[in-house]
């Protein structure tokens, strides 16, 4: 116990959401340190004699998504919020310890990381394992809702309900919270990538033209709405012809990327109503007066609060930064040990 404790004050703990998209870290004491893409540029070995080599992490690794020669892989390691690729995740893992913690590797960090609340135990020992294998002391688990809803400035140790969404890249999460745990939930595979699929296969079926993730999610940030009322917006998209086989351009209103994400949109309002479905009359009183609160990047497109609005009758309320309020709730409760061991997994 004592050691732990000198321990602590030697190290930096870390809080980390590892997400889908994007990776976040944030330092006890010291705040948000990075935010990068979950991307990891590999390079295959010619010799064959170790196999794979990490050449990038992060942004760098990400402006080769789509570019690589064949010796290179840009590869995404975690896949509707769960870790795909164990090696990957671990090497990222360290990149971004590594960057953060920087006073060496004589006192290894207590880490805390986000994941989904669909979680199995399987992929929760997976996810402990590669931070242990990339130089945590100490691991914790919190669900992605929970440290959502703390970063949010909700009280979730309060016998009330507080309803979260929390829209990423891979999955979104609905939870509903009382008394520091989840009394209902819901997750689907849904998030910020499939809405990006969606303009991909959009624009193929329209304009038989193929363009590529990043792309797609520069138009979907760009001129990307969810209500029909939104501001009409135009855009150029760059991408290969598929009859001629050679660069093609087009524009792209507002109006057409609103109807291509209409499916990924109905998909998230259908689970937010199945949620409440399923919530004690007692902890939906809360909500009517409380509202939802709005979390994750996905959470950013446009108008998506008032079609929620339109849609469950109660009030929306967005967090002041949706993008990063699941990375500072985990920040929160690592400042806080005791509310930590309360809302974390076994």
């Amino acid at each position: 116990m004592f050691l732990d404790f000198v321990a602590g004050w030697f190290s930096h703990d870390l809080a980390i959401d590892l997400g889908t998209a994007n990776t976040l870290v944030y330092g006890r004491g010291r705040g948000l340190i990075c935010s990068e893409p979950s991307v990891v540029a590999i390079t295959s070995d010619n010799a064959g004699q170790s196999g794979q080599r990490v050449r990038a992490v992060g942004h760098e690794a990400k402006e080769m998504l789509g570019r690589t020669p064949g010796t290179i892989q840009a590869i995404r390691p975690i896949k509707d919020g769960v870790i795909a690729d164990f090696e990957i995740t671990e090497a990222m893992l360290r990149y971004f310890i590594q960057r953060a913690h920087n006073r060496g590797t004589l006192v290894r960090p207590r880490i805390v990381i986000c994941v989904p609340p669909c979680i199995t135990s399987v992929e929760k020992r997976a996810v402990r394992e590669s931070a242990l294998s990339a130089g945590a002391r100490e691991v914790y688990l919190i669900e992605e809702p929970m440290a959502a809803a703390i970063g949010a400035g909700l009280d979730v140790t309060a016998p009330q309900g507080n309803m979260v969404v929390d829209i990423g890249g891979g999955t979104t999460d609905v939870a509903v919270i009382s008394l520091s745990g989840i009394v209902t939930s819901r997750s689907i595979r849904v998030g910020g990538d499939k809405m990006d699929e969606a303009i991909i296969n959009y624009i193929k079926r329209k304009y038989n033209m193929l363009i590529g993730e990043r792309t797609a999610e520069a138009v979907k940030i760009d001129i990307g709405a969810a209500a029909t009322h939104s501001k009409a917006a135009t855009q150029e998209v760059k991408g290969r012809d598929l009859i001629a086989g050679i660069p093609k351009v087009i524009v792209a209103t507002s109006d057409e990327i609103r109807e291509s994400l209409v499916e990924p949109i109905h998909a998230i309002v259908e689970t937010v109503h199945l949620t409440l479905e399923k919530t004690p009359p007692e902890l939906a009183a809360d909500i009517v007066d409380r509202g939802i609160m709005l979390v994750g990047g996905g959470s950013l497109l446009r108008d998506l609060d008032q079609v929620l609005r339109q849609e469950t009758k109660l009030p929306i309320l967005r967090s002041e930064d949706p993008y990063t309020a699941v990375v500072h709730g985990a920040g929160k409760a690592l400042d806080n040990l005791g509310l930590l061991r309360e809302v974390s997994l076994q």
